[in-house]
C-alpha cells in the first residue's frame, strides 16, 4: 500500500529546514518534498486537520497539527535512536465518514507493520477512526481514555465530538476487551452513564482521584493497545488552546506524567492526542503542553522494556494465600522497573488465566486477605 496518497506534505518554510541540529525537528524525517520511507522508522507522526465533528471552527483550527508540530521541532531530542518520521497531515474525506475509514486503513497498516502512531487531531470523534484500525488485527484491544468528560451524549443535535464514545462501545463487531476512562469531571458527567459504564466493569476515575493517585494510574494506562487523550482534561492555565476552557482539570505536569506511562507500555501501538483549537491558545501555550506530551510519548517509548517472560530470572513471583480458601493469588514483579503483574484465573474454568498489570498496592490488598477490585473487575469482564 502507498501511504503516501492519503497524505499532504508540510510547508518548507516551516519544517524543510530545523533551526538546531541537535532538536526534535534535527533528527525527525518529515513529509516536505518526498514522502519518507516509514517502513524504516518505529515512531510515525500523523496530523489529523479534521474538525468536522465539533462546531465553531475557522481556518485557523484546521493549522491545528502544525501548531503543535512547531512547537515539537524546537525541543531538544531525548535518549534513544529517536526514528521518528513525520507523515504529515492526512487528507480528510469528501465527508466525515470517508476520514474516519481513511484513517482506519492508516492506523491499521501501520499497526500491523510494528509502527507506533501519534495522532494530532483534530475533533475528539476522530478517536473512532483511531479504533476503527484495529478491527481486522487478530486480537481484541483495551481502550484508555483521557478526558473531562464523558462523550456519549443521546440527545437531538448533539455533534460527533459529544457521543463518539457511544459509537465505539456499541460497535459491531466487537473487539474491546476492556475500557477505562481517567479525568472526567462529576459536574460534567451525567450519573446515569457513569452507572452503566460501572456495571459493564469498566474502570472510571475522577480528576481528583487521578491527581491524588498518580502512580495507580500507571498499570491502568499500562493495560492499554490505544490511548485517546482530549486537551479538555487539561486546565485551562495550562491549555486554554480549547473549545470549553475549564479552570479545573490535569496540570500540564501531570499530563506529561500520564504520557511518560504511555510511551512506556509494551502493547501501546497508537496514541491519539485530540481536540486542541489554536485559535484559542494565547501565546501557543497549549501547543507547547501539547508538544511536551508527545516529547515524553517518544520518550517513554524508548524506555520500553520488552522482556515479559514471567518465568525468566526478570521476574519475581509473590504467591498470596486467603484464610479458608484453598486457592492463591499470584503475584509478578519486574526487577528491573519494580513494576507489578497480578494473574486472574478464570473462575469458570473455561479460559486461560491473564496475566494483567497491577500496582504494590493491589499486592498489599491481597496480602491483608482483600480481594483487590482490579481483580473483580477483570474478573467481571470474562
Amino acid at each position: 500500500m502507498n501511504l503516501s496518497i492519503f497524505f499532504e506534505p508540510l510547508p518548507e518554510d516551516q519544517f524543510g529546514y530545523p533551526e538546531n541540529p541537535k532538536s526534535v525537528g534535527g533528527y525527525l524525517a518529515p513529509f516536505v518534498h518526498s514522502f519518507p520511507d516509514w517502513r524504516s522508522a518505529e515512531v510515525v507522526l500523523i496530523g489529523l486537520p479534521e474538525y468536522r465533528g465539533t462546531t465553531g471552527a475557522t481556518d485557523l483550527t484546521y493549522q491545528g497539527p502544525n501548531k503543535i508540530r512547531q512547537e515539537l521541532y524546537r525541543l531538544l531530542k531525548g535518549t534513544g535512536p529517536w526514528l521518528v518520521m513525520d507523515l504529515g497531515n492526512l487528507l480528510p474525506g469528501i465527508s466525515l465518514e470517508d476520514t474516519y475509514l481513511r484513517l482506519k486503513e492508516v492506523i491499521e497498516i501501520l499497526v500491523d507493520a510494528g509502527k507506533f502512531p501519534i495522532l494530532l487531531g483534530g475533533s475528539h470523534d476522530l478517536t473512532y477512526g483511531q479504533f476503527l484500525g484495529y478491527e481486522h488485527l487478530s486480537e481484541t484491544v483495551h481502550l484508555v481514555m483521557v478526558d473531562s468528560q464523558l462523550d456519549m451524549a443521546d440527545v437531538e443535535g448533539t455533534t460527533p465530538d459529544q457521543n463518539h464514545l457511544h459509537r465505539i462501545l456499541l460497535h459491531d463487531p466487537n473487539y474491546l476487551s476492556g475500557f477505562s476512562h481517567l479525568a472526567h469531571q462529576t459536574y460534567l458527567t451525567d450519573n446515569s452513564t457513569l452507572a452503566a459504564l460501572e456495571k459493564l466493569h469498566f474502570e472510571l476515575f475522577r480528576v481528583g482521584q487521578v491527581r491524588q493517585q498518580m502512580q495507580e494510574m500507571e498499570p491502568i494506562i499500562r493495560q492499554a493497545n490505544l490511548i485517546s487523550f482530549d486537551v479538555s482534561a487539561i486546565r485551562f492555565q495550562d491549555a486554554p488552546g480549547q473549545e470549553q476552557a475549564n479552570p479545573f482539570g490535569l496540570t500540564g505536569e501531570e499530563a506529561c506524567q500520564l504520557c511518560w506511562y504511555a510511551g512506556q507500555n509494551n502493547q501501546l501501538s497508537s496514541f491519539g492526542l485530540y481536540g486542541y483549537r489554536p485559535e484559542f491558545d494565547h501565546r501557543n501555550l497549549t501547543a507547547t503542553t501539547l508538544a511536551t506530551m508527545v516529547w515524553y510519548t517518544i520518550e517513554g517509548f524508548y524506555q520500553r522494556q520488552n522482556n515479559l517472560d514471567f518465568h525468566s530470572n526478570q521476574f519475581l513471583k509473590f504467591s498470596v494465600g486467603f484464610h479458608d480458601n484453598p486457592n492463591k493469588m499470584l503475584f509478578y514483579k519486574n526487577r528491573q522497573t519494580e513494576k507489578w503483574w497480578m494473574q486472574v484465573d478464570d473462575l469458570s474454568g473455561q479460559k486461560p488465566p491473564l496475566i494483567v498489570p497491577c500496582s504494590y498496592q493491589d499486592y498489599l490488598t491481597a496480602a491483608d486477605g482483600e480481594v483487590p477490585n482490579r481483580w473483580i473487575l477483570i474478573q467481571g469482564r470474562f
